[in-house]
């Protein structure tokens, strides 16, 4: 008679243990839970904050503290005197109407940032499509933006003096003109209101771009599929879909047009009734050495900004546009 072989299966481990028969498991959940649990991991994302925090703190908030407190005194940027003088300085600012006079310059590059934006967003909506030379014309158009201001300023100077490239290239075309380009309130402000269209396009220009680019490819698709001709598509699927970055614009064009200075100040220093709000406000300071009422001006400057960007934002709020 033989014997059978035994069919009984080995015994397993016990449930939560590990195949030595331990219960790693458990105690390794234990010291992921005490690691995450610990003060340290807590304060890491503080860490990596810390130094951005301290440098947006020591570079703006602290100036602008100071600013404020400058602002109710009558110092004059040298002395270490700094008598209180409560509202005076204020009170100076809107009792004196030639120190808002100024902002009648503002609406020259307020026009000219509407023209900027119309250009932008056309150049960006043709080059977002497939084109021959498009990444040409797209280093051409942000170039001017990269070119230091105070550069941008005395190559314009030589561009619109008496004779200079701009009635040499009319004089090509047959247009003779003894025309003074900055000699006029309105011709030059019109003249500098022009050279920040050519300047700051190329800004407003990539934020179109990367807006309208950052749309899925379907939407265009099924639109073309739908026969949308490219007005359409620009309406229906461009447009709602840029329309944060549109706000944002038009909130720059407007605090940019309140705070006006590189290029009047270096291409007329304010003359020909060409200064703005900032060139005053430095005169002030620098040339008057009345820091105290610079302070105060820069104040209120800072206060209209945030008003009109604020009703700006109650008039248009953004709204969450879902396309797909």
């Amino acid at each position: 008679m033989t014997r059978t072989a035994s069919t009984a299966s080995p015994p397993t481990p016990a449930a939560g243990t590990g195949p030595t028969g331990k219960q790693p498991t458990r105690h390794r959940a234990r010291a992921d839970a005490s690691w995450r649990d610990r003060p340290l991991r807590k304060l890491t994302p503080w860490l990596f904050l810390l130094a951005p925090l301290a440098l947006l703190i020591t570079f703006t908030y602290v100036p602008v503290g100071n600013m404020i407190y400058y602002s109710f005194t009558d110092w004059d940027g040298v002395s270490p005197d700094r008598n209180y003088v409560g509202a005076e300085n204020y009170t100076e600012i809107f009792t004196r109407p030639e120190l808002f006079r100024v902002f009648t310059v503002s609406f020259y590059y307020l026009a000219a940032s509407a023209v900027q934006i119309v250009i932008a967003l056309y150049f960006a909506v043709v080059l977002s499509f497939d084109l021959r030379f498009r990444n040409l014309f797209k280093g051409i158009l942000f170039f001017p933006y990269l070119i230091n201001g105070v550069a941008i300023g005395f190559v314009f100077l030589y561009f619109f003096q008496d004779g200079g490239t701009l009635d040499s290239v009319l004089s090509w075309f047959g247009v003779g003109t003894d025309h003074a380009w900055l000699g006029t309130p309105e011709s030059a402000n019109t003249s500098m209101a022009g050279v920040s269209v050519w300047r700051f396009t190329g800004l407003n220009f990539v934020l179109f771009l990367g807006a309208i680019q950052s749309i899925p490819g379907e939407l265009y698709e099924a639109a073309q599929l739908d026969g949308a001709s490219r007005w359409q598509q620009f309406r229906h699927i461009i447009a709602p879909s840029i329309r944060p970055v549109l706000s944002l614009s038009v909130i720059l064009a407007i605090s940019g047009s309140l705070s006006v200075f590189e290029i009047p100040y270096i291409m007329t220093g304010g003359a020909t009734e060409t200064s703005t709000f900032v060139i005053q406000t430095v005169k002030y300071a620098f040339q008057f050495n009345k820091t105290g009422l610079a302070s105060a001006c820069a104040v209120v400057l800072l206060a209209i900004i945030l008003v009109i960007t604020w009703i700006q934002r109650r008039l248009v709020p953004d709204e969450k546009v879902d396309l797909v």
